[in-house]
């Protein structure tokens, strides 16, 4: 059997186990192990499974994960990202479509508390959308805001899906990180554009408060509130500026950013035991899923790199169907959107990375702007029908009165709004390039 045909059954058997609802971490490491073992008997394929085992244990900024993680958990548990909304609430609400553009600020701050959009979701939907739903906003536009918003945690920093593939890619994670800080600012700032326009249109999509609700808030009380709300901002300046100005290193940054987020919940009395049993526990579990999703990432790369499936896709593409490297790359773009209407990022990435990443690397593209785009692209699938993501999120923590065919209709705009940000990443690649650069030159 030829080293193609054999790369090819692996593929598609990986493909059939997840289809049967396998764990992805599962499916991936099996497909890897066992084709290791028949490939290269006893000896070959314990050394595969051993030797990503390893690369994982030896890769220093894999540290920055569980401290990331937990400094989001310990704000969102200890209420202390509630104030953030509530000074939103306060000081955008007079505008037209103010607590939605608010909102979007809400999402952009908690990214940078936590870096997965699940946790952006569920504060959007049990925080800020009861509140837009209660002042008489349009429950479609609404609906489309949480979901868009939410879908940063994976692009602004500190990313966990960034985190990943760093690792699978073999690059640095603060480049990385610091690439996704333009692009993620940019989609942010196009999503407020959009709100703003369609209310300046349709004031009733977003209607402001009405000035006496406004009066009853004292200046004071507007003053307390931002001291409140920008904590959350306090505590990320504290844990990046020591790394950006090279202060400190990057798992050296997350240890600060994590002991920031504790004391600050201790000081505001709201660190109980409750609390950090949850953030812990949660904390945990994350980090030994993405643990696991790396190893068997690793083990399956290592298995395709050993068979020259990357030369053979690489031939294929490029010499005998003649596929200039942009057609390639937006081909493997659109890969992602047909793949992310059934699978998550993570399990998109791990199953196309041994075969990506590299092809990307050999057609002359920088693998940290690559890195972007991935994410960008794994954000617009999340909200892209049949089986978006976030879609089924939004509809898991949705009140009764959001139907699903309010969550699908609120999505096509935002959507529109994402692909051009991906489409700007795409042409002008000093958007996600120029910081990193700029810092470590």
């Amino acid at each position: 059997m030829s080293y193609e045909l054999i790369a090819l059954l692996m593929f598609s058997t990986m493909m059939l186990m997840l289809l049967t609802g396998q764990r992805v971490f599962g499916a991936i490491g099996f497909v890897a192990v066992v084709a290791a073992l028949l490939l290269w008997g006893d000896r070959g394929g314990y050394d595969i499974g051993y030797s990503a085992l390893i690369k994982l244990m030896n890769w220093y900024p894999m540290l920055t994960l569980p401290m990331f993680v937990f400094m989001g958990y310990v704000l969102s548990e200890s209420k202390i990202a509630d104030d953030l909304y509530k000074m939103f609430h306060v000081w955008m609400g007079g505008v037209k479509g103010g607590l939605a553009i608010g909102t979007i600020g809400l999402m952009v701050l908690v990214s940078a508390m936590n870096g997965l959009s699940v946790a952006g979701m569920a504060i959007g939907s049990t925080i800020a959308l009861p509140e837009l739903l209660k002042r008489g906003y349009d429950k479609k536009m609404v609906t489309g805001v949480i979901q868009a918003g939410s879908s940063l945690g994976i692009l602004v920093p500190p990313s966990v899906v960034l985190v990943l593939y760093a690792m699978i890619a073999r690059q640095p994670v603060g480049h990385l990180w610091l690439a996704g800080v333009g692009p993620g600012l940019m989609m942010a700032a196009l999503f407020i554009a959009y709100i703003v326009i369609r209310c300046a249109l349709n004031p009733a999509l977003g209607p402001a408060l009405p000035e006496a609700e406004r009066a009853q808030v004292t200046r004071a009380e507007k003053m307390r509130l931002l001291r409140a709300g920008l904590l959350p901002l306090g505590i990320f300046a504290v844990m990046m500026v020591p790394f950006v100005k090279g202060w400190t290193s990057l798992v050296e940054a997350s240890a600060i950013g994590a002991i920031a987020a504790f004391i600050a919940a201790v000081l505001k009395g709201r660190m109980t035991k409750t609390v950090f049993l949850t953030a812990t526990r949660n904390t945990l579990g994350i980090s030994c899923m993405f643990m696991w999703i790396i190893l068997a990432a690793l083990a399956f790369g290592a298995v395709f790199d050993g068979l020259g499936a990357v030369k053979a896709i690489s031939f294929l593409f490029t010499e005998q169907l003649g596929l200039s490297p942009w057609v390639i790359l937006i081909l493997m773009q659109l890969s992602f959107l047909v793949m992310g209407s059934f699978l998550d990022d993570t399990a998109m990435l791990v199953i196309v990375a041994p075969l990506y990443v590299p092809l990307v690397g050999a057609l002359g593209f920088d693998l940290v702007w690559y890195g972007v785009l991935y994410t960008i692209t794994c954000q617009i699938a999340y909200m892209t029908p049949p089986f978006g993501y976030n879609l089924f999120l939004m509809r898991a923590m949705a009140p009764p009165e959001i139907s699903l065919k309010d969550i699908y209709g609120s999505i096509a705009p935002f959507v529109a709004v994402m692909i051009l940000a991906l489409t700007l990443t795409m042409v002008f690649p000093q958007i996600a390039t120029w910081l990193p650069n700029y810092v470590y030159q």
